[in-house]
């Protein structure tokens, strides 16, 4: 007949480490900045560094022209 009890902990038991897995890979990954479903394990590679750290530059830059053409209007204004 079995025990209906161990059935719900096993159930129980599969669904606590399935959700383990899955939390782990989706939390590494948005840890790194990366999309949800890549693989966790592998390293960036060359490209992709340069490419974060190109977009990572332009930004910098465009906010450092963005305070100085206020800095600009504001002695102009005065």
């Amino acid at each position: 007949m079995g025990v209906p009890f161990l059935k719900d902990l096993r159930n129980l038991v599969f669904g606590l480490v399935l959700g383990l897995a899955l939390g782990l890979w989706f939390g590494v990954n948005l840890g790194k900045g990366r999309p949800l479903l890549s693989n966790p394990f592998a390293n960036p590679t060359i490209q992709s560094r340069i490419k974060q750290t190109g977009t990572k530059v332009l930004d910098q830059s465009g906010k450092a022209l963005e305070e100085s053409g206020k800095a600009l209007r504001k002695a102009v204004n005065e």
